[in-house]
């Protein structure tokens, strides 16, 4: 089971689009996938037809219980989606009290590395969607991961962003038994204006190999398809941002795909 952690400490550069066209490009290939919504906001949890707002059983609830959850309750947490081969752990609006709540409590920050281990046997891929902010949920997501992939707008308010992760990344890797591998993929890119190739080129330029050596497109499909709860490498698998998406997931498939070291 292959775990990928979406992350980004900068809301607004496709941490949710990046998840669910990956999961979905996955599961339209007949492989067995679970994205889970580390974020309250619940924007991917909204996207595959449920409300946080409103829901029973979530990740909040494997916070609160899940020393003392049986087997069974922890999968009742698992949801089914519309399309096939694809499943959610989702959301809880009540997943934003969590640092309050827990404070330092010893081991809260390997819920879902826990969770995980429950499913390894059941899914091939797992992709979490984490919130831009430092707290348990994103500690959670990065000891959980065996890969990082930070999706960074070609903005440069972005690159203050990207620095943040990586420091971020930096702490993690001291209390990790292996250094985190992560790939930064620039997003939602326009090729013809010159400020978003210029922040392009300076990616490169100062991250190296650790940037995929691609871009994902803006496609105003993505809104489409946003609007329809649908993925759009299901809506429309020749999109300029749906071929993008799958060149990414191919070049993170591969053995020798190119992932960095922090």
């Amino acid at each position: 089971m292959t775990v990928w952690a979406v992350c980004n400490q900068k809301g607004g550069v496709a941490k949710t689009t990046t998840v669910i066209s990956l999961a979905s490009i996955l599961a339209q290939r007949g492989e067995s996938t679970l994205i889970l919504d580390l974020d309250p906001h619940g924007s991917l949890t909204t996207y595959l037809g449920y409300d946080p707002d409103s829901i029973e059983t979530s990740i909040y609830t494997l916070f609160q219980k899940l020393d003392n959850t049986p087997k069974g309750a922890i999968f009742q947490s698992l949801k089914k989606t519309k399309h096939d081969n694809l499943f959610l752990l989702p959301a809880s609006t009540a997943m934003a009290t969590l640092d309050r709540q827990l404070g330092a409590q010893q081991g809260k920050g390997l819920v879902i590395r826990k969770t995980l281990s429950f499913f390894k046997d059941r899914f091939q891929h797992v992709i979490i969607d984490c919130p831009p902010m430092l707290g348990v949920l994103m500690i959670n997501a990065l000891a959980a991961c065996d890969k990082l992939l930070i999706p960074v707008q070609t903005e440069f308010l972005s690159l203050k962003g990207l620095e943040h992760m990586l420091h971020t990344v930096s702490m993690i890797n001291h209390s990790r038994r292996n250094e985190l591998p992560f790939l930064i993929i620039p997003t939602m890119h326009d090729n013809h204006a010159k400020a978003a190739t210029d922040c392009l080129q300076q990616l490169h330029q100062q991250y190296g190999q650790q940037v995929w050596d691609q871009f994902i497109p803006i496609d105003p499909l993505f809104r489409d398809a946003s609007k329809m709860g649908v993925p759009l490498p299901e809506m429309n698998k020749e999109s300029v941002g749906s071929l993008a998406y799958q060149n990414l997931l191919n070049d993170l498939i591969q053995p020798n795909a190119k992932l960095s070291h922090g």
